[in-house]
């Protein structure tokens, strides 16, 4: 049974994914994808403040659970101006967010845990049809850029 809820998650992670994101993503890096997509903001202005911009555009491959400019928005002003502020923290919470190679829906439905590049895991779990990473729902899936794929997430991840 688990193995059956787990398929069905996959195939509907992806199906969402595919249809939003098909064309417009494919030959750009993890980066100019986020740029493009103007739902990351926040992530992009955290991306730069932290250094990681030329890491994030290298050959990877990454595999990046992105949090949505929704996301970053429920964290207290005062705490992201601070977090924002501090680069080694902020440079610890951003690599939390990211995965060496390239992790696909398909595969991450089969994890219960991934190492960070941060290196701390995450966790992982299927719940009610969808996905969680530490708590925050993936809401769309294996968006592929040249060097990795994104996952969008709705909530902001800590180690």
């Amino acid at each position: 049974m688990q193995g059956l809820i787990k398929s069905i998650a996959a195939a509907m992670l992806i199906a969402m994914s595919a249809q939003a994101f098909a064309d417009m993503h494919g030959k750009k890096d993890i980066v100019d994808t986020a740029v493009a997509a103007d739902n990351f903001n926040t992530l992009v202005t955290a991306v730069q403040a932290a250094g990681l911009v030329e890491t994030l555009k290298g050959d990877g491959p990454f595999t990046v659970f992105a949090p949505t400019d929704a996301a970053f928005a429920a964290i207290p002003e005062a705490d992201l101006e601070a977090l924002l502020a501090d680069k080694e923290q902020l440079t610890a919470v951003l690599t939390y967010h990211v995965v060496p190679g390239k992790v696909m829906a398909a595969d991450v439905v089969e994890l219960d845990s991934a190492t960070t590049v941060q290196g701390s895991d995450v966790d992982i779990a299927v719940v009610d049809g969808g996905v969680t990473v530490d708590g925050a729902n993936v809401v769309t899936t294996d968006i592929e850029t040249s060097n990795g794929v994104i996952h969008v997430i709705d909530a902001v991840i800590t180690p």
